[in-house]
């Protein structure tokens, strides 16, 4: 019963953990569209993490518009985030 317990917890652990990452790369989007100063502490910041998350998204799908290239390509990974976390959450609760 532990067993079950403990996969339980690490399967709500991973969730969480990939929510936050997908979370990340939304308020990166956000803060790009709403015209934040990159200057700003708070925007450096959630930049320095949001870059390193989107892994190999950003410049696969290549745009013209700067905005929509930001929606697309980090979107795609905060999805990419959402997906791989509920997979490797299923994979950990079944055991």
């Amino acid at each position: 019963m532990t067993t079950r317990t403990a996969s339980g917890t690490a399967a709500r652990v991973i969730s969480l953990v990939g929510a936050v990452f997908a979370l990340i790369e939304v308020i990166y989007i956000l803060l790009i569209l709403f015209g934040a100063s990159a200057s700003n502490g708070f925007f450096k910041f959630i930049s320095s993490l949001a870059e390193p998350l989107a892994l190999f998204w950003p410049g696969l799908f290549p745009i013209d518009n700067y905005q929509l290239n930001v929606i697309v390509n980090y979107g795609l990974a905060a999805v990419f985030w959402l997906v791989v976390a509920g997979i490797l959450a299923r994979l950990v609760g079944r055991w």
